[in-house]
């Protein structure tokens, strides 16, 4: 039966996001309709407002989400009614090239919803990242959720489906930091500071946070795990690298995180790792960019230059390890929260956020 909910909807390039009434069909086959607990408010949901992504508007905006599953299609297998899951964006198929090389983190041909959601007046949206969770209630694909402990707050479990998990796959996935490693992390909003996190995690023991906000460096430190920090605001490249070698014996870190994602982070990323340090893009660079590099660089500094997908994650197995490791009190999943807000307030959050005012504000549905 279809459903009628409040959504939060983009509808032009640039234009205000509206509070509306959306159509939710009855799920198909293999499709569960989820009620919204809480989302968070992500750089992705405005880069989809603001043209970044596609011009496939009007968008559903809205992805890092956590609720319960409230009706199911005939042949799901997955979940039940009643379950409590966090949304993903990596519903891996199986059967692509990359799941058939047992690397399904690289899943080609990840699972969405079989229906459209729509206006009233039948206008098909475009959810964000195929999940779509400002909103009221939400349709995805089955394996699109994760089941996770219920009794995780929702506001801060939503944050594991995509920029928390972005940051600390970043460093413990895509950067396989070990116990004993050194990490920089450079850039220092939601993925950043996840990745800091993830880090202290998985036992490394210098993590360097590098920012040019005191407020967030005293945060990394304080809330998150950073070991040192270093305000790199008017810093050369060659500057940044004595400041971090002083902090590891000389050599540069084993792992080296641009959470940034411009060719000058990257640089600095490149250059602060020791010889044969892996180098980890998680920051998204925008279509005009352009890198250059000494080639000799290159190849005599030997090591990895890797970019992160989501943080090289797989949801099924790394969103209840982070949720229960929150839960234990050894991830600081809900220090990410900085504010709860209510469905209307998303433009303002955007602002906010565009601002450098909050790491996550979250909407929280009653």
């Amino acid at each position: 039966m279809t459903q009628s909910v409040k959504a939060v909807v983009s509808r032009g390039k640039g234009d205000p996001v509206e509070l509306v009434d959306i159509q939710i069909p009855a799920p198909g086959a293999n499709d569960v309709v989820v009620q919204v607990q809480a989302c968070g408010v992500c750089h992705t949901d405005l880069a989809y407002r603001d043209g970044g992504i596609t011009d496939d508007y009007p968008f559903l905006l809205g992805h890092e989400a956590a609720g319960v599953v409230s009706e199911v299609g005939e042949d799901v297998t997955h979940v039940a009614v009643g379950d409590y899951v966090v949304l993903n964006w990596r519903a891996v198929c199986g059967e692509c090239r990359a799941c058939k090389k047992g690397q399904p983190q690289y899943c080609f041909d990840t699972f969405n919803a079989s229906k459209k959601m729509t206006l009233t007046d039948g206008t098909e949206l475009e959810p964000a990242l195929g999940i779509g969770a400002f909103a009221e209630k939400t349709l995805v694909h089955e394996r699109q959720c994760t089941k996770v402990d219920p009794e995780a707050d929702p506001a801060a479990a939503g944050l594991m489906g995509c920029g928390v998990m972005a940051g600390l796959g970043a460093a413990v996935n895509t950067g396989e930091i070990q116990r004993g490693e050194s990490i920089a992390v450079i850039g220092l909003g939601g993925v950043g500071m996840a990745a800091v996190a993830g880090a202290e995690v998985a036992g490394a023991s210098t993590i360097i946070a590098i920012d040019i906000s005191e407020d967030k460096l005293t945060r990394a430190k304080e809330e998150f795990g950073a070991t040192h920090t270093i305000n790199s605001r008017g810093l050369s490249t060659d500057e940044l690298v004595e400041k971090v070698q002083e902090l590891t014996g000389g050599f540069g870190v084993d792992v080296a995180v641009d959470a940034v994602g411009v060719p000058e982070t990257f640089k600095q990323a490149f250059y602060i790792r020791d010889l044969a340090g892996r180098v980890v893009l998680v920051g998204v660079p925008t279509p005009e960019m352009t890198l250059e590099l000494p080639f000799l660089d290159v190849f005599s500094r030997g090591g990895a230059l890797k970019s992160s997908w989501y943080g090289d994650c797989l949801p099924e197995r790394d969103f209840p390890t982070y949720i229960d490791l929150y839960r234990q009190g050894r991830f600081p999943l809900d220090r990410f929260v900085d504010e709860r807000i209510g469905i209307a307030d998303v433009e303002a959050a955007f602002e906010k956020m565009r601002g450098g005012e909050v790491m996550r504000s979250v909407v929280e549905f009653s």
